[in-house]
């Protein structure tokens, strides 16, 4: 009989201790459903701030929209786009410090992120030519199409007399993007294309014509940002939407 009552008390513990479990497993409901009410929350209220930013921007309210992406970062310390959005500001009022940092902050988030490794390319390209490189050839291996990037890999390339790749960075810029030809330097040019007078050479004639503009701007060459990479063919200074699409 004792054995028996032993065996019934072993019993016991067990069950107990799976009821005790499954309390612990399933916690607080109403707690958990306040939590996740707070994040959304957080997210909707952080986004509208992005949205908000870039009205302000677009309108040359730089300083409302440097405060609603701080905001932003209050809400969401880690949102890759309202620290770009704070390099870009920066980077377009000369503050270098302050947009590597912020461009940092961006590429510690999302280490991918095309278009913060890109802008923090171009405020090294002169000054650490070789990091600059790294963030470059991070960039299009992130974005095959960055266009820009691979024209700016030609850039340093070619500073660095490295005849060979810089013309095989030129010559993959020019594919993606056939705008960027009369950028490229005379010695790395291909020939059938512009030039850097805005003219083509007919191949039937050898006559020179006027280039394309281009169908969106009018002009021949086009120096819009991409809002999936922040490029053009120079730093990104404006603002991108939270909602990252390719144009390709």
């Amino acid at each position: 009989m004792r054995r028996m009552w032993m065996w019934v008390g072993a019993v016991l513990a067990l069950a107990v201790g799976v009821v005790v479990w499954a309390v612990l497993a399933h916690g607080n409901p109403t707690a958990d459903s306040t939590a996740f009410d707070d994040v959304k929350n957080r997210r909707l209220r952080a986004n509208a701030l992005l949205e908000s930013g870039l009205t302000h921007f677009r309108h040359q309210e730089i300083a409302q929209a440097q405060t609603a992406f701080e905001h932003v970062l209050v809400l969401d310390p880690e949102n890759k786009v309202a620290w770009f959005n704070l390099g870009s500001l920066a980077q377009g009022r000369g503050h270098r410090a302050d947009a590597l940092q912020s461009y940092d902050a961006a590429l510690k988030a999302d280490p991918s992120y095309t278009s913060a490794l890109f802008n923090k390319a171009l405020l090294l390209e002169t000054s650490d030519p070789d990091a600059a490189l790294a963030l470059l050839r991070r960039a299009v291996a992130a974005d095959p199409k960055a266009s820009t990037a691979y024209f700016h890999i030609g850039q340093v390339l070619a500073r660095q007399s490295r005849d060979a790749p810089a013309r095989d960075a030129y010559r993959r810029a020019v594919a993606l993007d056939p705008s960027l030809r009369p950028h490229v330097p005379e010695p790395f040019r291909e020939p059938g294309g512009p030039s850097a007078s805005g003219e083509s050479t007919d191949e039937n004639t050898g006559e020179s014509t006027a280039a394309n503009p281009d169908e969106s701007t009018g002009e021949s060459t086009a120096a819009n940002t991409d809002e999936s990479t922040g490029e053009s063919t120079g730093a990104s200074t404006e603002a991108v939407a939270p909602h990252e699409t390719s144009d390709r």
